[in-house]
């Protein structure tokens, strides 16, 4: 019996695919599983017996990466899944941005007993007037799974596109519209922009980003959205970029002290991929990465660990091995199952970065002399006995 801890509450459509070999438990203690939206779990002390953490959404900065690697512990992620969910709020975002829709709202409960209400709009909608989008340009900085959505619903709406990515994948290069404009360097893309969409994740490199450097390079009266990650984003520069009218709006899901308080922001509070659809989706594609993982050692959208597939095992016996990425270690995988007298027919190993993956499917199973030969392998991290 697989033993499952939910951090959050989870949506039902994806733990009702658990089967009877799983048992949601109240606790982590003895899970081999667990299920996370944003509960932070750097504090947290993890259970030897923790296999996998599946975090039902794309960001992970919830989770303690490095520290789960060294213990191999897989960490998923469900890239894509609220990707539509997250679009749609992006473009409603930019229309409120172009259209003083918050404002006039504001406006008008406060003249909501006028008995002359409908003449008082007339006289005073003009001070809410706004936009169009159609014709203008939006630079997407990361074409991921929600960046190429918002990428090509803009080029829907009459907008013109320009994309930067230096890292696009072949899954979202096939995706995107032929229409978005390719663009080789960051400034090109602020100096071009009408409107800028942040969708790429915080990392060293990224963090502050938009600051008084970039928001220099770009146009007079520009609109910024960020539904990526709030730190993308320096709070000072940006509110002093409103304050001057340098940037028209800055539309950002991510409350915080100061952006709540910024002259000139929509502050909307985190409903990115807070839709029933997004949810559901999320939990469904963790459920299964997960069940696949702990059945059969297979990894997929992992964020640690590299993406590792070997099928179902239809062998005696199938172990996964966690390593360092390090020379002339499958040869001693091979040495130490071979001392027992076992064949492999089937194995596959990936790296990603200093971490690897491998896993072999022997005729037979593997005793615990073998088992143990394999843990003390420098560079081994983590064996484990799928079947």
């Amino acid at each position: 019996m697989k033993k499952i801890h939910c951090l959050n509450p989870i949506s039902p459509l994806g733990t009702d695919l658990f089967t009877a070999d799983y048992e949601m438990t109240g606790t982590m203690e003895g899970a081999e599983g667990i299920l996370v939206r944003s509960a932070a779990m750097h504090d947290l002390a993890l259970p030897d017996s923790l296999l996998a953490v599946a975090r039902a959404g794309a960001g992970v900065n919830n989770i303690p990466l490095e520290e789960c690697a060294k213990k191999g512990i897989v960490v998923f992620n469900t890239p894509g899944a609220n990707a539509n969910g997250v679009k749609e709020l992006v473009i409603c975002g930019m229309l409120l941005a172009s259209r003083d829709v918050v404002g006039g709202i504001e406006w008008l409960q406060s003249i909501k007993d006028d008995p002359a209400i409908a003449k008082t709009v007339e006289k005073g909608k003009k001070s809410f007037a706004g936009t169009e989008i159609k014709g203008k340009t939006l630079g997407i900085v990361g074409l991921g799974a929600i960046g190429t959505e918002v990428a090509n619903a803009a080029l829907a709406l009459g907008m013109e596109v320009y994309g930067y990515d230096p890292y696009l994948s072949v899954n979202a290069a096939w995706m995107l519209s032929r229409s978005v404009r390719h663009i080789n360097t960051l400034e090109q893309l602020y100096r071009a922009s009408d409107y800028i969409s942040l969708h790429l994740p915080l990392t060293d490199a990224t963090k502050g980003m938009v600051g008084e450097e970039a928001l220099g390079m770009m146009k007079d009266g520009v609109v910024i959205l960020n539904f990526a990650r709030d730190l993308l984003v320096d709070d000072a520069a940006m509110a002093g970029a409103l304050h001057r009218g340098k940037v028209r709006r800055y539309v950002t899901d991510f409350p915080n002290p100061a952006s709540s308080h910024m002259e000139g922001a929509i502050v909307i509070p985190h409903l990115g991929a807070s839709t029933e659809e997004s949810e559901d989706n999320c939990a469904v594609m963790a459920v299964r990465q997960l069940m696949d993982y702990l059945e059969n050692g297979n990894i997929l959208n992992s964020v640690n660990y590299p993406n590792c597939d070997l099928g179902h095992c239809r062998d005696g016996s199938r172990i996964a091995i966690f390593h360092l990425n390090i020379p002339n270690i499958i040869g001693q995988f091979a040495g130490a199952v071979a001392s027992g007298g076992i064949n492999i027919s089937d194995m596959t190993d990936k790296s990603r970065e200093q971490y690897a993956y491998a896993i072999l499917d022997l005729e037979k199973p593997a005793g615990e002399e073998i088992l143990a030969k394999l843990r003390a392998i420098d560079g081994v991290l983590r064996v484990r006995v799928v079947k």
